[in-house]
């Protein structure tokens, strides 16, 4: 323990130089492309574009459903790590496979399954029609719902995690002391596996962010009304390759400003 209360921090090895070679070629192949879209942006049209109401709508959209969706992936996603963390139930192996299904499947898929399920003829979406006469599949709504759909694994799995690494002595004598269950989670296990809990948080957000599979099969790709910035720039690359560009460089930009802002905190969970 150094001065000052700091932990003395372990001696470095060697570095392994067999691994250098494709450590380096890996951090080029991730680097490399938006080093690209850096040289080959058309900088001189970045402000005109990104002052245009299509596409301040669409970032707007964007940044709002991303937003919204990570605060139904948390409000959700947590109990559903706690249990599967903390508590043995039968077929727990199972539901925690379903939870990452999402992550393995195309995006379009997650779409189509959504459609099928809260479309107006869907399995859910039927009733809820007959009922309140609402259709969800092409409204803003329903960005967020695709969004949630590919993004709350992340927190989940996140989250999980970090509840299982949280040392358990400490809610067994909170419960000793009479602490209830509720009061043992949000007093001791929450700010445990807060780092956990902001590290998926912010994964969600940026994979929301970028959602476009389920996005265009669910909820269309309505200008002002659903379009979000990936379906701009797919958009724009059918019409102008080099609106694209700037639209992706756009969306590049803010992505990195925000998990920028947040590194010291995801970093470290």
């Amino acid at each position: 323990m150094l001065s000052g209360g700091r932990k003395a921090r372990p001696p470095r090895g060697r570095i392994p130089w067999l691994l250098v070679v494709p450590a380096l070629l890996g951090l080029g192949f991730l680097v490399l492309p938006f080093a690209g879209l850096l040289i080959g942006a058309p900088w001189g049209d970045l402000v005109p574009l990104a002052a245009s109401p299509g596409v301040r709508g669409a970032l707007w959209l964007s940044l709002s459903t991303a937003t919204a969706a990570t605060a139904v992936s948390l409000l959700l996603g947590v109990p559903l790590a706690w249990l599967l963390a903390r508590t043995e139930f039968p077929g727990r192996r199972a539901v925690r496979a379903l939870v990452a299904v999402p992550l393995v499947i195309p995006p379009v898929v997650g779409g189509v399954a959504l459609l099928l399920v809260l479309g107006r003829n869907g399995l859910l979406g039927r009733h809820l029609y007959e009922w309140s006469g609402l259709s969800l599949p092409f409204t803003p709504a329903a960005v967020v719902v695709a969004q949630v759909f590919v993004a709350m694994p992340f927190l989940v799995i996140s989250v999980e995690g970090a509840l299982r690494g949280a040392d358990r002595r400490y809610e067994e004598a909170a419960a000793t002391l009479g602490a209830t269950r509720w009061t043992a989670f949000r007093r001791i296990t929450l700010p445990m596996a807060a780092p956990g809990v902001l590290a998926g948080a912010v994964l969600a957000w940026a994979r929301a962010l970028g959602e476009f599979g389920a996005t265009i099969t669910f909820a269309g790709n309505l200008p002002g009304r659903t379009q979000t910035m990936p379906l701009a720039v797919y958009l724009a690359m059918q019409q102008s390759p080099e609106a694209a560009v700037v639209l992706s460089l756009i969306l590049l930009l803010v992505s990195v400003a925000v998990l920028a802002a947040l590194r010291d905190r995801w970093t470290t969970a």
